[in-house]
């Protein structure tokens, strides 16, 4: 079912910090010498029938400074402030936070405010799987996995300006979006509290916005009650406004 509202899923992929230690296990880093930067980010419109990855090596700035993010911001901004939903996977606690931190760091505006759907926090309150990892969601339910690569070396690779590694992670970065959009539509209809979609329509679906939707009696309170609906389409449930019991 189709949707006004414009939902964008979205993964980043970043550098690790550059410091100072004294040992290699479990040590305190004594002073940083180069904070973390976006290496690429992918994304997908709900309308889009493919993923789109961008990556610094795509920029002809990458050969004075491999370390320079604000061309990859400023094409990520637009997107952002384009946006009604986001979807990412832990995108509340790492993608959208960090994705912030580089815009204030650019001088970039606050874009245009959205809602947003992580996919790791409906994991984390609806079920109990062993493991709430992308990865390992996609494994119990048959959706795919995480394409395998070679660790810290492709970071590595990446950071140094090897193009093979950058094929590599730009694939990668790509296929978690894949992936993450098979993900939300499978946890859709349980995800609590998801952002409307219906455009005010109170009898739509407000999760995908269908109006094939089937009255499925009432909740009540003591002084109220609502008519409970399930969407024949996405197959979630929510309630009509409440009215006043006669």
């Amino acid at each position: 079912m189709k949707t006004d509202a414009k939902i964008l899923f979205l993964d980043i992929e970043t550098a690790p910090s550059l410091g100072w230690v004294w040992g290699k296990w479990q040590q305190n880093v004594i002073d940083f010498k180069r904070d973390w930067y976006m290496l690429s980010f992918a994304y997908k419109w709900s309308t889009d029938k493919k993923v789109t990855t961008l990556g610094l090596i795509d920029f002809l700035e990458f050969e004075k400074d491999k370390e320079n993010d604000k061309y990859l911001a400023a094409q990520l901004w637009p997107l952002i402030d384009r946006a009604d939903i986001i979807v990412a996977h832990n995108g509340d606690s790492f993608d959208l936070v960090k994705i912030n931190t580089r815009f204030l760091i650019h001088g970039f505006d606050p874009p245009s405010p959205y809602k947003t759907v992580d996919t790791l926090k409906v994991a984390r309150k609806v079920f109990a799987f062993d493991s709430n990892k992308l990865d390992d969601l996609g494994h119990y339910l048959n959706i795919g996995r995480k394409l395998p690569h070679t660790g810290f070396h492709l970071w590595k690779g990446c950071m140094s300006g090897d193009p093979v590694a950058w094929a590599k992670m730009k694939r990668y970065n790509g296929h978690d979006v894949e992936l993450l959009e098979k993900l939300y539509y499978l946890v859709r209809k349980w995800a609590p509290n998801h952002p409307q979609v219906n455009q005010g329509k109170i009898e739509n679906c407000p999760r995908c916005g269908s109006s094939k939707v089937q009255r499925r009696g009432f909740s009540y309170t003591p002084l109220r009650r609502k008519q409970r609906f399930q969407c024949q389409k996405c197959a979630g449930w929510f309630e009509g406004p409440a009215k006043k019991v006669d």
